[in-house]
């Protein structure tokens, strides 16, 4: 903590106390203005050692020397230390403050202040902690103050002009933000005259550049800050991160014609975070005028194919090679545990789609339903931190977006082949070297409409309902109870519904070949098929 920021009150506020009756009586016409951070009390006849600056000292006297080039002495060396004031108790010692005191403070610009005798010295550092506490109390009003309104601001449509516009109005200092080439993008407050915008343009630049030229190997940097006082123009710069700690490219600028004060300090920190929040590559992905305009036109009918550029990162070069992977998830926790619905709570959305890597996120109670860019076209990977969050996933290939609702279907049976063997993820893989590859895609959905046709005849819940019964049943190994788990369903409807798939398709589900071929011709269903060219 600097001298600055010490807690600190104006002497003024230590004369104004009528119960402590104090006078000033030497030193500069700005003498009120002092601040004083402590109190200390010495009789020794040199107090430098003991001084730590910004002190009320106070003495009665007792070893002052007696001579004015002694007292000189004395007051030039407590200066020096740092004093902020003297003051000097009247009384045993001295019946008035000794002229050569007052002509030497006078000389070297010390505020001297009398006490009357029946101020204790105890009670003036009472006062002065008990004014601080105050003072500091009112900081921490104000900076609270200052950050709710900061936080509101930021809740805004025009976010970043109403978190500039509250952050000038609590600091009284002009706001402006700057890319990385010193481009003004946002401004608040009266704007300074000429050269002042110019000036702090230019510190803006050079601290940004500065940051990145120590861009370590892995492209990480993390933000600076850096000031300049020309001509009672206060300028402050402080560069904004990047994305996950990545170059910085953003900086914010203050000019003001008073210093920064510990609140100013704290208010601009509060919106610095916020703007880095603001105008992070996440937040822009989910907010900015692309993705808006990307969704509108879904509505009006567009194919996802034409909107899908316009959601891809935008340091991509070729926007009509980039690729999706789909992600469906189940919530898991233990047992023991009664977790609370993940979409109510925003700290478990927002690691979940930091773990995933994408914004593009849908939860439903314990369902998970993800978009994950792949420009790269490489193969997916589970996040750890998934797993730990309680969550079970199934990732499909990486798909360009005509090919989507394909691999939505490979993420559910994902999914399903993660639940079954009780792994944290599994993502899908196509092998040619299966049966599905010896049987012609045509045949294969002929005959898996043909022998499910009879459950077309099937009352409530209907044929979708017990095709998905099967499906899960067997993708668990039939087990009654982890299927109506997964389904959320008594264990009865499941064999209930099972029965009539059994009569309706008039096969016994308890032998095992029975089972294999229902298997096949899930998967040859139309919607259904592994094959490449289904």
């Amino acid at each position: 903590m600097t001298e600055s920021e010490q807690p600190s009150v104006p002497l003024s506020t230590l004369l104004a106390d009528p119960a402590l009756g104090l006078r000033r009586i030497a030193g500069p016409a700005g003498a009120h203005r002092v601040r004083v951070s402590t109190v200390g009390m010495t009789e020794v006849e040199d107090p430098t050692p003991y001084l730590a600056g910004g002190e009320l000292l106070l003495t009665a006297g007792v070893r002052l020397p007696r001579d004015a080039e002694g007292i000189d002495t004395y007051v030039r060396q407590v200066v020096a230390a740092g004093v902020s004031a003297l003051g000097f108790g009247v009384a045993p010692v001295h019946e008035e403050v000794p002229p050569e005191l007052i002509a030497a403070c006078d000389r070297h610009g010390l505020p001297l202040v009398r006490l009357p005798p029946a101020t204790p010295f105890v009670a003036v550092g009472q006062a002065t902690y008990a004014a601080i506490a105050e003072a500091r109390n009112r900081e921490l009003r104000e900076i609270s103050r200052a950050q709710s309104a900061l936080a509101t601001a930021a809740a805004r449509p025009d976010a970043l002009r109403a978190v500039l516009a509250q952050l000038s109005a609590h600091t009284g200092a002009w706001a402006v933000l700057y890319d990385a080439h010193g481009t003004e993008l946002f401004s608040a407050g009266p704007r300074p005259a000429s050269p002042t915008p110019g000036r702090v343009r230019d510190l803006a630049v050079r601290t940004t550049a500065r940051v990145r030229a120590r861009t370590g190997p892995a492209g990480r940097s993390g933000p600076a800050a850096a000031a300049d006082h020309q001509g009672g123009t206060h300028l402050t710069v402080h560069t904004l991160p990047g994305a996950d700690g990545t170059t910085t490219t953003l900086a914010l600028g203050q000019a003001a014609t008073t210093a920064p004060t510990l609140v100013h300090r704290q208010v601009t920190s509060t919106a610095t975070v916020l703007l880095a929040l603001l105008t992070s590559p996440r937040h822009a992905l989910g907010t900015d005028t692309h993705s808006a305009g990307a969704l509108v036109r879904l509505m009006l009918g567009a194919d996802p194919a034409e909107v899908a550029p316009a959601l891809s990162p935008s340091d991509t070069t070729e926007a009509e090679d980039n690729s999706w992977v789909v992600v469906h998830g189940r919530r898991m926790p233990p047992r023991a545990t009664q977790a609370p619905n993940p979409g109510d709570d925003p700290a478990h959305l927002a690691t979940l789609a930091t773990a995933l890597r994408t914004p593009y996120l849908h939860v439903d109670g314990a369902d998970l339903k993800a978009l994950v860019p792949n420009a790269a076209d490489t193969r997916p990977e589970a996040p750890a931190q998934a797993a730990g969050l309680g969550w079970v996933l199934g990732f499909s290939t990486p798909a360009p977006a005509s090919d989507l609702p394909h691999a939505d279907r490979q993420a559910e049976r994902a999914l399903r082949r993660a639940i079954a063997a009780e792994v944290p993820a599994v993502v899908h893989t196509e092998d040619p070297l299966t049966v599905h590859g010896l049987v012609p895609a045509a045949d294969a959905r002929d005959l898996a409409r043909a022998r499910f046709a009879p459950l077309d005849r099937a009352g409530a819940p209907g044929a979708p309902v017990l095709l998905d019964t099967l499906r899960t049943w067997l993708t668990l190994h039939g087990s009654w109870d982890r299927t109506a788990a997964t389904l959320h369903v008594h264990r009865n409807t499941v064999r209930h519904r099972l029965a009539r798939v059994g009569e309706l398709l008039a096969v016994d589900l308890q032998d095992a070949g029975v089972r294999m071929e229902l298997w096949f011709a899930l998967r040859w269903l139309p919607g259904e098929a592994d094959a490449a060219d289904e």
